[in-house]
């Protein structure tokens, strides 16, 4: 039995995250990735995400691995599957055969996520699926400083949205980025880990400290809270994509 690892580029508009609901009929990646394997396969597969996204939240590194004895050489997989069912919203960008035991969950150590901000006063007709609009004008430097006191190991409890069955809610952020070009400003995070919505939350913060209504400092005592009505809003899906995982 081989062990394929792909990483894989998707546009979640449309779909309802990447964890297949195949029991309430909901599209979504993975539930893509397996008709489409088990069509070329003749097999019933399970394909393993490293990183669990949302509805209508992007990707352009999701790693995935599947077990089959499907015999095609691994450098023609991303050409078969592209080319052979998959919709045009998900492509394979690269396939390799790992070892056995390699779990693409379990074994990514760090993910990078990038939240995209579309600043302006107008609106933008390409941007709408891939952003989230904030027509007020939002200090990035501000926000900058806000996102810096992110860094290090700390217990995330107040950015996790209700609902989350995680152990526990200490992570690691390793870097964390606020940019701007023109009206896009993007917040990118990297980090071993992150809770449900953390991402999310933590770009609504930011954009209340960019508005002005929260102060930078305020970061470090939403922190100590452990509380999540002390942090901002959760953004928008459209807006986070995974870079890496």
């Amino acid at each position: 039995m081989r062990n394929l690892k792909l990483i894989l580029e998707y546009d979640g508009t449309n779909y309802h995250g990447f964890q297949s609901q195949a029991t309430v009929g909901l599209p979504t990646i993975q539930g893509e990735l397996e008709r489409v394997l088990q069509r070329w396969t003749g097999e019933a597969i399970t394909v393993i995400g490293a990183s669990r996204t949302d509805a209508g939240v992007h990707a352009r590194g999701q790693v995935v691995n599947f077990h089959t004895s499907w015999p095609i050489p691994v450098d023609k997989v991303p050409l078969a599957l592209n080319s052979g069912g998959l919709p045009p919203d998900i492509v394979i960008k690269q396939a390799e055969e790992v070892e056995p035991a390699f779990h693409a969950q379990f074994w990514a150590k760090n993910k990078t996520y990038r939240y995209t901000i579309y600043n302006s006063r107008i609106p933008s007709a390409f941007w709408h699926r891939y952003s989230w609009y904030v027509p007020v004008l939002l200090d990035s430097q501000a926000m900058a400083e806000a996102a810096r006191l992110l860094l290090g190991t700390h217990d995330f409890a107040a950015f996790r949205a209700a609902g989350a069955t995680s152990k526990t809610t200490i992570r690691t952020i390793n870097q964390v980025a606020v940019a701007q070009d023109g009206p896009l400003l993007t917040i990118t995070i990297n980090g071993n880990g992150f809770l449900y919505n953390m991402v999310r939350i933590i770009a609504g913060t930011l954009v209340e400290i960019g508005k002005g209504k929260l102060d930078p400092e305020v970061i470090t005592q939403i922190i100590a809270s452990r509380d999540r009505n002390q942090a901002g809003p959760t953004a928008p899906p459209q807006g986070l994509c995974l870079l890496e995982s």
